[in-house]
């Protein structure tokens, strides 16, 4: 953040991809916008928050400032750091974050100067051109879309509509959706599906109740994957490494934080527990000697572990793990924060005590 409100993050930025890139010149392209967008959608609830400690607020304000200075250099043509969005379809990713950015702060959208506003719903927009793949990157476009119709621009429904009308084909059961037209045990309904359908739900329930049926499954759904997120981090804060983009780290439990965050935490789920094993996975992820390189965040999930990487990730692209930052956008004195440390499942379960058993819903 600090380098591109000096406009030299493309200076300082270390050009780094997967060792199986598919594309290396190009995912070098759109690293930038990559690492802003992640960076911003989870550091942006804490950016709308006011109060604190005198060191936090000093904190927040600088941070402010060189969001709203880097997001100008970002939009301005005339910048070393200026970020197209029109280099392929990765950019509808990217662009997506940092519509989810400026839905979880309206601090951000607020404190942008009229020229800028303008500037980057023009680069919003410009990502329609691109086809989202059959997948998760439907909710993408959606994400975009809500971003639009949030803040009183010309939105298109249908982008949400089919979004939200094939997810809902793509549920599977107990919580979980398909990413596509088959099933991964990966981390993908965290790292965006149910983040992404709580905030479309937010936005659009706002707009119509065309959709209060279909929103209530998906509240439901998506309280039972957080028990489920909450059972998979182990005593240790460590969690099963599975599935594609593993290196996002801590964002493997990008939903977890996002319900606690949206306070929405099921009943048998304990804030303080939540924070707890939201702790100890930060601290984990984040332990290792080698999880930096000059001051940036390696590939890997336990350091650098280059052969972790997929093709499509860059030197942005560990950044989503900043989602798992959500959480402070909640005041000091809730629940989340205030209450005295407790032990979670993996705790509890492994330690000997006796626990309430777990079972699948329909939720269908």
């Amino acid at each position: 953040m600090s380098a591109l409100a000096h406009d030299s993050l493309r200076i300082l930025m270390p050009q780094v991809t997967s060792v199986r890139a598919d594309n290396k010149a190009q995912r070098i392209q759109v690293q930038y916008l990559e690492v802003l967008g992640r960076v911003l959608s989870g550091i942006a609830p804490w950016l709308q928050t006011e109060g604190g400690s005198a060191e936090e607020i000093a904190l927040r304000d600088q941070y402010r400032q060189w969001a709203i200075a880097g997001l100008s250099n970002a939009l301005d043509s005339t910048k070393k750091d200026y970020m197209r969005f029109d280099l392929g379809g990765q950019q509808l990713v990217d662009a997506s974050f940092l519509a989810a950015a400026f839905i979880r702060a309206p601090w951000l959208w607020e404190n942008l100067n009229p020229a800028d506003k303008d500037r980057m719903v023009a680069a919003l927009k410009s990502t329609r051109r691109y086809k989202p793949v059959f997948s998760n990157w439907l909710l993408f476009s959606a994400m975009t879309e809500a971003f639009f119709s949030k803040y009183g621009y010309e939105w298109d429904p249908m982008r949400v509509d089919y979004a939200l009308q094939q997810l809902e084909q793509w549920y599977v059961g107990d919580g979980m959706y398909k990413d596509g037209t088959s099933y991964a045990f990966d981390y993908y309904n965290s790292y965006v599906i149910h983040p992404y359908l709580a905030a479309i739900v937010d936005v659009i329930g706002k707009k119509t109740n065309a959709y209060n049926g279909m929103f209530g499954k998906i509240n439901k759904r998506n309280e039972r994957y957080a028990v489920i997120q909450e059972r998979l981090i182990n005593g240790d804060g460590t969690f099963p490494a599975t599935g594609r983009s593993i290196i996002y780290r801590g964002a493997a439990f990008h939903h977890l934080a996002d319900v606690a965050l949206r306070q929405k935490l099921p009943a048998q789920l304990k804030p303080a527990q939540v924070r707890s094993a939201l702790t100890a996975v930060i601290r984990k992820t984040l332990e290792s000697p080698t999880t930096y390189e000059n001051g940036w965040l390696t590939l890997g999930l336990y350091g650098s572990q280059p052969d972790l990487a997929d093709v499509y990730n860059n030197q942005g692209s560990p950044y989503l793990c900043t989602s798992i930052f959500l959480p402070l956008g909640l005041p000091a004195s809730d629940p989340f924060w205030a209450n005295a440390p407790e032990k979670w499942s993996a705790q509890k379960i492994w330690g000997g005590e006796d626990f309430h058993n777990d079972h699948a819903e329909d939720l269908k």
